[in-house]
Order: C-alpha cells, then sequence, then structure tokens
C-alpha cells in the first residue's frame, strides 16, 4: 500500500473557506487513488493549510493530475463555494509535488489540476496530460467570450455585468466592498458639500481654491494650483503629466499651421530664428486632429465646445519646454488666430484652457481607455482562451490580467454609457466619444505601444527632464530582461515556431484588435524568442507601467479645475484681444460639472487596499529554479529603481513617481 501526503491550501480572502465536502483522486500513468475526503478537525477555512493522507491499494505510477470535488453537506443546503490556491502532494518516494489552483469551486463541480512545472504543448506527450489541456482550452472558451464594443473598435468581454464573469477573475470582497465607494460618499469624503447639482458658473477662481480641504489636497494639486498658469509648467505637462506620450519633434511645420518666424521670435534665442530652432530638435508639437469636426455635447440643455488645437512648444537653453503658438482650429484663417505667449496676457492664458480641454479628451479616451483598458482586455481575454494553466507563457501573464475583465465592464457601464459620466459631464459625450475612439483605434500601430520604438519615433531621445521616459525605460528594460530570460528557459526559436497555442494567442489578440491589420505592424505570428520577448514585455508594460503612467496623478493633476476642464461652455475665440477673467469663468465648466468630474478623478485615483505592485506574485504558479531565480532578479531591479528615482526626486520641485515600481500595479485594477 502507497501512502502520499497532502497538504490542502484555502484562499486568505474572506469568505474562502466552505463547508461544503471536498473530496480528493491522485491520477496516475496507470491507475488513480479513488476518491477521499478531506476529512480535517477544523475545516477548510479561510488561510488554513491541512494535512491529510491517502492510501493507495496498488500503485497510480507516475502522479499526473490532482482532482477535486465539491459537494454539499446535505441535499438543500445553500452552496458554499470554495476557494482552493494550492495543493502540495508528497510522494511514497519523498517528491514533492505542487499542483495551483487559485480558483473557486462551487458544489457538484469537479476541477483537474496538473503540476506547477510549465510545459509547451509540443513537449506533452502523456495523453491524459494532452486531454487535461484541451478541456482547460474548452471550459475557459466557453466562460470567456468576444463581444463586440463598438465597430472599429477592439473587441471586449460578452458581459454586460461583472456578475456574468466567473468567481476566478472577479473582484476580491476587499475590493468589491471599496467599489461600493460611490461618488455620493466621494463628495462626502471630499467634503464637496451639496453642490454637485449647481449648474451656476463660477463667480471667481478662488472659489475653486476653497474645494478640497488642505488634508485632501497631495502635493501636486497644490503644486498645480499654483501654477497651472504658467507656461514652463504648461509644457512640463507634456513631458511628465497625464498625457506623456503625445508630444513628438517638429522636423516640419504642418501646412495647416503657418506660425512664422515673426510671430514667435520674442519666444527664441536672440539671433536664432524657428528654421533654425527646428534644424536643432529643439521644436515640438500637440496636434489634437483627432478632435476636429466633433460636435460638442450639451450638459444641462446647455451646449459645450470641442476644439482641435495645434500647440507648438520650445525646449529653451535653460531646459524648460515652453509654449511658444497656439492655434484652435485646425483650418487656419482670419477666425482661427495663432495666439502667442506676447498676446494679452488672457488671451493666451484662454488659448491654453482649450489646449488642457483637448487634452483631457485625448488623455482619457486614447490614451488611458482605448490604449490601456481596451487593449488590456484584448490580451486578458487572447491569455484566457488560448493558453492553458501549464503554458509558461500563461504563469507569466496571469498576474497581469487581474481584475481587467471587470474593472472594464464597470466602466462602460458607470463612466463611457450613453447615461455615464462622459454623456453628462463633459464636452464630447456619447456619440462623438465613439467617432473619437474609431478615429484613435485606427491610428494604433505596434511601435506606438513599444516604449523604446515610441520614443525614437516622436523624436524625443534628448529634450531634458522628461521624467517618464527616463524611468519608463528602465522600467520596460527590466521587463523585457525577466521576460527574455523565462522565455529562453522554455522556448527555443524552433520552439516558438512549432508553438500552435501560441500562435493562437496572437491570431486572437490582432484579429480582435484591429480591422486593418497589415497597417499596424502587429506581428501575425513569431519567429525568434527576442520577437516573442519583445511583444511580452510590450503587454507587460502596457497593462502595468503605462496605466499607472497615465492613471494614477488624474486627481493630482486634474483636481484643479482649470488645469484639465473636462468641458467648455463657450466657443474657441475666433479674434484677439477680446478675453476677459468673465469672458475665461463663463468658458469654463460650470460648479455641477467641477464637482462630479473632481469626484470621478478622485475615485479612479484611490489606491486599493489589495492591490497587487509590479513584480509582486504571491500565487505559486512556478516550480522550476530558473524561472524563480529570475523573479527573485527581478524583483531586486525593481527595488534598485525605486531607490534610483527617490534620489532623483529628492532634487526636484514637483517629484515625477508614477513610475516608481512600487507606483505600479501588476494589472489593471482601476
Amino acid at each position: 500500500m502507497s501512502k502520499y501526503n497532502i497538504q490542502v491550501f484555502t484562499g486568505d480572502y474572506l469568505g474562502s473557506g466552505t463547508s461544503n465536502r471536498i473530496y480528493i483522486n491522485l491520477i496516475g500513468k496507470i491507475g488513480s487513488s479513488g476518491q477521499h475526503w478531506i476529512k480535517t478537525l477544523t475545516g477548510l477555512w479561510a488561510g488554513s493549510e491541512q494535512l491529510i493522507s491517502v492510501h493507495c491499494k496498488s500503485d497510480i505510477g507516475d502522479l499526473l493530475l490532482v482532482e477535486l470535488e465539491a459537494k454539499p453537506v446535505a441535499l438543500g443546503l445553500i452552496d458554499d463555494d470554495w476557494f482552493c490556491s494550492k495543493i502540495i502532494v508528497t510522494t511514497p518516494e519523498g517528491v514533492s509535488k505542487l499542483f495551483p489552483c487559485y480558483c473557486w469551486m462551487s458544489s457538484n463541480k469537479r476541477l483537474s489540476l496538473r503540476e506547477a512545472v510549465a510545459k509547451l504543448g509540443t513537449k506533452d506527450t502523456a495523453p491524459e496530460l494532452l486531454a487535461h489541456r484541451q478541456d482547460n482550452l474548452k471550459r475557459r472558451r466557453q466562460d470567456f467570450r468576444w463581444g463586440i464594443y463598438a465597430e472599429g473598435l477592439p473587441h471586449i468581454v460578452n458581459a454586460e455585468s461583472p456578475t456574468e464573469l466567473p468567481p476566478v477573475v472577479r473582484f476580491s470582497f476587499t475590493k468589491e466592498k471599496e467599489f461600493l465607494f460611490t461618488l455620493g460618499a466621494a463628495f462626502k469624503e471630499l467634503k464637496l458639500g451639496t453642490e454637485f447639482n449647481n449648474k451656476d458658473r463660477w463667480n471667481n477662481i478662488g472659489e475653486l481654491s476653497s474645494l478640497l480641504s488642505e488634508k485632501k489636497k497631495t502635493t501636486t494639486t497644490k503644486y498645480v494650483e499654483k501654477n497651472w498658469m504658467r507656461d514652463d509648467f504648461f509644457g512640463y505637462q507634456f513631458l511628465n503629466g497625464l498625457n506623456p506620450t503625445m508630444i513628438k519633434r517638429c522636423s516640419e511645420l504642418p501646412e495647416n499651421f503657418p506660425v512664422t518666424n515673426d510671430m514667435v521670435k520674442s519666444s527664441l534665442p536672440e539671433k536664432s530664428t524657428l528654421e533654425m530652432e527646428i534644424e536643432k530638435g529643439n521644436i515640438f508639437l500637440c496636434d489634437y486632429k483627432r478632435l476636429n469636426g466633433l460636435q460638442g455635447n450639451e450638459i444641462d440643455e446647455r451646449k459645450q465646445y470641442l476644439s482641435a488645437p495645434l500647440c507648438l512648444l520650445f525646449s529653451t537653453p535653460e531646459n524648460k519646454l515652453m509654449p511658444i503658438a497656439i492655434q484652435l482650429d485646425q483650418k487656419p484663417g482670419a477666425r482661427s488666430p495663432i495666439f502667442l505667449p506676447s498676446d494679452n496676457e488672457k488671451d493666451w492664458l484662454l488659448a491654453k484652457i482649450f489646449v488642457r480641454g483637448a487634452e483631457f479628451n485625448e488623455h482619457e479616451l486614447n490614451f488611458h481607455l482605448l490604449r490601456t483598458h481596451l487593449l488590456g482586455e484584448v490580451f486578458t481575454m487572447a491569455v484566457l482562451r488560448n493558453l492553458p494553466s501549464c503554458h509558461p507563457l500563461f504563469k507569466l501573464l496571469v498576474p497581469h490580467v487581474r481584475y481587467n475583465l471587470q474593472i472594464n465592464i464597470m466602466a462602460r457601464n458607470l463612466l463611457v454609457s450613453p447615461d455615464g459620466v462622459f454623456s453628462q459631464y463633459t464636452a464630447i459625450g456619447n456619440k462623438p466619444m465613439t467617432e473619437f475612439l474609431k478615429r484613435a483605434a485606427s491610428s494604433l500601430t505596434y511601435s506606438s505601444l513599444c516604449l523604446p520604438d515610441n520614443i525614437r519615433e516622436r523624436g524625443v531621445e534628448k529634450i531634458p527632464n522628461y521624467y517618464y521616459r527616463d524611468d519608463g525605460l528602465d522600467l520596460w528594460n527590466i521587463i523585457y530582461s525577466f521576460v527574455h530570460g523565462v522565455l529562453s528557459f522554455y522556448y527555443n526559436d524552433e520552439d516558438v515556431q512549432k508553438d500552435k497555442e501560441l500562435q493562437a494567442w496572437i491570431d486572437e489578440i490582432v484579429e480582435n484588435c484591429f480591422q486593418e491589420k497589415s497597417k499596424t505592424g502587429f506581428p501575425q505570428s513569431f519567429v525568434t524568442v527576442e520577437e516573442l520577448s519583445k511583444f511580452v514585455t510590450m503587454v507587460i508594460f502596457t497593462v502595468s507601467a503605462q496605466h499607472a503612467a497615465v492613471n494614477n496623478g488624474q486627481f493630482d493633476f486634474g483636481a484643479w479645475m482649470p488645469n484639465f476642464p473636462s468641458s467648455l461652455q463657450c466657443p474657441p475665440p475666433i479674434r484677439k484681444g477680446d478675453t476677459t477673467d468673465d469672458t475665461i469663468l463663463k468658458t469654463l465648466p460650470d460648479v455641477s460639472t467641477t464637482l462630479n468630474i473632481m469626484a470621478v478623478v478622485y475615485l479612479l485615483s484611490r489606491e486599493s487596499s489589495d492591490r497587487y505592485p509590479l513584480g509582486y506574485f504571491p500565487e505559486a504558479l512556478f516550480r522550476e529554479d530558473t524561472p524563480l531565480d529570475l523573479i527573485a532578479k527581478f524583483q531586486e531591479d525593481l527595488r534598485v529603481l525605486d531607490k534610483k528615482i527617490e534620489k532623483r526626486n529628492k532634487k526636484l520641485d514637483l517629484p515625477y513617481t508614477y513610475l516608481s515600481p512600487k507606483n505600479v500595479d501588476n494589472s489593471i485594477a482601476i
């Protein structure tokens, strides 16, 4: 008779334990143990580790699978789901084998687990294990089906409510409880009073200063409030603000932006010209052409306005990025003047406010929603549908898909639905928003998502004080080193080319992301380990670092409304010299819009109590020494980068912290 010692681990989430009876069956190459009740004195409670022994009357051969089944204690009792984290089996020969689970089990369901050793499909030979791979994917493809968000946009999970998702990808109880924190609760916590239905305009800018208590103001919100009108801070935000990947080097002025040397002469060094500075690589451009022609929303039956500005910036010898010309329409002409720093101070300020209003839409919809959340959803779905749990790429990527599906469903229901926040409190509203997203999606390219390529394409390699670039490249390289190390352990180039599950994964990503695949530059297959490593690095960087860069500072930069207006109530000015303080106040969002957007960016910037920072892998998915050693090195590299960034930030008036690894989540969880 053979004796197997079995350790049963229950998850430590609230509610992970169960009163159901759990049965275990050890399946070997030539036989099985039969079902044995995991009978313990104390039960399977949250966070528990239970030890049992199973005696097999005959040899079962090499242990291949562990099968679990849950049964209610008695008929008619309420089903009591169980969260099993892992099973460790010690064989009669003294060999310890880890079987990861990390999912929920309901009664009268069976779950088969295989050992943690990662295997490519081409390396699996046992019929039982090959069948397990296929069954694993069959179940997941039934659980996770593709749906359509809108024509021309990346596809989404076919679920209208988080309750339609399998429990394994839903929020923990702790996270669920935090998300019961509504806009109303945010108003209360921010002490915004009862003005959220006040449709009046602001009487003066000073009223905004008293909105937030000092306790709720961050270091950055205070800095923004004090410096938002300064040209150097306006320029700084293109590098290190909420949207640091739109600015590009201007090698030639667009035909529809006829800036002359005389216009900007006073903004350039003595004896220099615009042409000379363009040649030196010191002139940069932000072009909001995707907003061109879109009609503004109505808020409380009041017309709102969008603009599609062009903004020219100069990198000065003092290492500051300064705006030197702004045109608020894509079509130049007498009714579309080019505003300059030398103009009337209020004309110039209003022009910058319209740029910041355009920035709100580009940031929130293109660089935040589309390029992190929606792409992350495609990556998540492709992982779950095409990579079995034993696949090394699944083990590598699954920590980076945590909560993405649920947070995106909630965003579609609460933020970008026909009656959501964008419809009620932004100038772009609902229908123009969808059109804008389609325009943005049509410009998606592989190189724009790979930070080193993106930096080169935009020509911003040398612009000074670009902390997003510096920290982002450091993070990219650390992630790539980790990814390449892990993948090289399991793959050679021939393995990459023969992996049908890998090919199915990239096929689904491309098929569900893009309408015109050939124009995106996205790989449609992989030939080398290096190609695969770069793509996987892009996936992880997008859902971790890039999301942190565009999400975590929303309250910091958006709480002071004039710096990040969600809507503007007057059309762009068509001539100079007319702007007054009253003009600016009439243009800015009303009280209700201001307060509601402030509450939203506060909610979206809050840190969760159950967040998993980059490099934190609480689930024991890998078993081999090499990937475990690489994880340890990855974590150490991230700690070193944290210290490097912290040291630099001590010298800055406004520290850049969004890409400090300790502030970056593993996945899109907010």
